[in-house]
C-alpha cells in the first residue's frame, strides 16, 4: 500500500537491483502529490564516482523525482556550490512508497548534461544481459519504452515540464 509523503519528512530511499538492496540512504521530502514524489539527498556513494561524462562526489546534491505510475526516476544533480551538473535517469519499475521509498533499477539509464548538449543512453548491454526480456517480457518492453520516452524528452527540452511542480488548481 502506497502512502503520500509530507514535505519536510525524512524518508529512506532504497534502490533495489536483482531483488537486493544496492543502495540505501536518507532523504528529505520536497513534495509528493500522490503520484510524483520529490526528495533531496546528498551524494550517497562511498566516495567519488567518475563516469567519464560526469563525476559524482561529496557535496553534490541530488533532487530525485520518482513516480508511482512511470517506469523511471530522474535525479537532478548539482555540485556543492549549487551549479547544475545534469540529470541522471534510472529506468526502474514505478516507485513503491511505504515505510521506505523503493525503486527497482532495471539497468537502463540516461544522462542529460546541464547544457542539454549531451544525451547518453547507458547500460543497454547490462539490460540485455540481465535476462529480463526472457523472465518478464512486459517489464522489459515497459523499460525500453521508458528509455525511449526519456531520450525524446531530453532531446526536445522537455525535462523542465516533466519535473515542474504542479500548479494548484
Amino acid at each position: 500500500m502506497s502512502r503520500t509523503l509530507m514535505a519536510g519528512e525524512s524518508v529512506t530511499v532504497r534502490l533495489v537491483k536483482g531483488g537486493r538492496t544496492k543502495l540505501r540512504y536518507p532523504a528529505v521530502v520536497v513534495r509528493d502529490d500522490g503520484t510524483h514524489a520529490v526528495v533531496r539527498a546528498p551524494w550517497a556513494g562511498a566516495g567519488p564516482r567518475d563516469f567519464g561524462f560526469v563525476r559524482f562526489e561529496e557535496g553534490d546534491v541530488f533532487t530525485e523525482h520518482y513516480w508511482r505510475d512511470r517506469w523511471y526516476s530522474v535525479k537532478e544533480v548539482r555540485n556543492a556550490a549549487g551549479a547544475l551538473k545534469g540529470w541522471y535517469c534510472d529506468v526502474a519499475r514505478p516507485a513503491e512508497i511505504g515505510e521506505d521509498l523503493v525503486a527497482e533499477d532495471l539497468d537502463l539509464d540516461l544522462w542529460l548534461s546541464a547544457d542539454a548538449a549531451t544525451v547518453l543512453r547507458l547500460d543497454e548491454d547490462e539490460f540485455d544481459a540481465s535476462g529480463l526480456a526472457e523472465r518478464d517480457p512486459g517489464a522489459a518492453a515497459s523499460a525500453r519504452r521508458a528509455l525511449d520516452e526519456l531520450e525524446a524528452l531530453a532531446r526536445a527540452g522537455g525535462f523542465a515540464a516533466l519535473l515542474a511542480e504542479p500548479v494548484a488548481g
